[in-house]
């Protein structure tokens, strides 16, 4: 409400005057068109009609590309001070916004003509009658009337209607810009099926962001866990073994370096608010991180049961985050030893299955709270899979053989 009785500034006159000015030149194509469809030779009503039907086909071509609809949503936005939303593709809908953005161009070109016509007039009366009384000119022609206007200061009542006029125009202006702003929201506005699209689009939106957000705490996380065990093996083995210190330096390097590209990737795409189109990496990349695990010194036992490449591309991406979030909490709660990771591809269903030693001071991996845990449950549930977390016991029943056991099913088709 504020804004709407917020006195105008001059910059905001000039832009309701831009704005309507752009109106009227729009108006010359229809208007030059009709005037050729409505020769004088005709009778007074067929004129009436062909210049009607000339007039409308013109003007509904001119807003019916989606690019019109797209300019006059900006113009409206940057002169006139709308805001309104960016026009959304609606699914084959586009005939209902085409017609509504032609419908929108008549009072634009209308109401653009009428002030752009008084506006230029007023300005010119506005230099007229002080150039004339300047000049010492005793009289002149207004609008076919002779207006005697006097010499020296007798003739100082000429700036009157110099600022009447100058009056007039703002008023022309800014009462042009107060009709047309209510109706644009109205013909330039989303419709329901248009909110309902915008809505969609942001919710998409949200999800390739929670995604990314979520693909980098599984890399930055599996990337430091893995770099802070091979620094603890480097300082291990400085003294007594310099090579293979060095090389557990390098895999720190390599491994730092991935996740800086994954954090650079994730970035870049953030900033540009679009999908990524680079591949992701699947079951068939398992290698690489199983390899990148047992760099560490990790014990790491691999057994896949089944072809992979029956997998689903959705169920193989989500399920190597799964491997990588597990592995990872594997390296951080359960030490180096005994690490077991099974991929069973059957009866329609994939299974991931991975267990290791529980570690002595980690109680608190009983209670499957935390985001690595969690946020494998988000990602199978999505998937319509099911996810069993915990501490499984030995035959024996030894404690200290106790194992944590992550237990993912994921079926290969959607399922009801």
């Amino acid at each position: 409400m504020r804004k709407s009785i917020r006195p105008p500034s001059r910059g905001s006159i000039f832009r309701d005057w831009v704005y309507a000015a752009l109106g009227a030149a729009m108006s010359l194509p229809p208007l030059t068109v009709a005037v050729l469809f409505a020769p004088p030779r005709w009778p007074a009503g067929l004129r009436v009609l062909g210049f009607v039907l000339a007039f409308a086909v013109v003007t509904v071509a001119m807003g019916a590309p989606l690019t019109a609809r797209r300019a006059s949503v900006r113009l409206a936005n940057g002169l006139l001070g709308a805001a309104l939303p960016a026009p959304v593709d609606t699914m084959g809908r586009h005939w209902v916004n085409r017609l509504r953005t032609s419908v929108w161009l008549v009072p634009h070109m209308a109401l653009g003509g009428v002030v752009t016509a008084i506006s230029c007039s007023a300005a010119f009366g506005v230099v007229a009658f002080p150039s004339v009384w300047l000049g010492g000119e005793e009289r002149m022609a207004v609008f076919g009337l002779s207006l005697r206007i006097g010499e020296g200061w007798r003739g100082a009542w000429a700036l009157l209607p110099a600022v009447g006029c100058l009056a007039l125009a703002v008023a022309v202006t800014l009462g042009g810009a107060a009709v047309l702003r209510p109706l644009a929201p109205v013909f330039l506005g989303h419709r329901p099926g248009e909110r309902l699209a915008a809505a969609e689009a942001q919710m998409n939106l949200l999800a390739q962001r929670n995604r990314l957000a979520q693909e980098l705490h599984d890399s930055i996380g599996h990337t430091l866990t893995a770099s802070t065990i091979q620094a603890a093996v480097a300082a291990e083995l400085m003294s007594t073994d310099p090579a293979g210190a060095r090389r557990a330096l390098n895999s720190i390097e390599e491994t730092s370096r991935a996740a800086m590209d994954d954090l650079d990737h994730v970035l870049e795409m953030l900033r540009e608010e679009r999908p990524s189109t680079s591949p992701r990496s699947t079951l068939a990349d398992l290698g690489p991180l199983v390899e990148g695990v047992r760099g560490t010194g990790a014990e790491l036992a691999v057994e896949v049961r089944g072809d992979l490449a029956r997998v689903p591309a959705t169920v193989s991406r989500e399920a190597y985050r799964v491997v990588q979030e597990g592995l990872t909490n594997a390296l951080r709660h359960g030490g180096k030893a005994g690490i077991r990771l099974r991929t069973t591809v059957r009866d329609g269903w994939l299974e991931v299955e991975l267990t290791n030693p529980v570690g002595a001071g980690t109680p608190g991996r009983q209670r499957p709270g935390g985001h690595g845990v969690r946020g494998i449950e988000d990602r199978v549930r999505l998937l319509r899979g099911e996810t069993h977390a915990g501490v499984v016991d030995t035959d024996g029943g030894d404690a200290e053989e106790a194992r944590w056991r992550l237990m993912v099913r994921i079926p290969l088709r959607s399922v009801s």
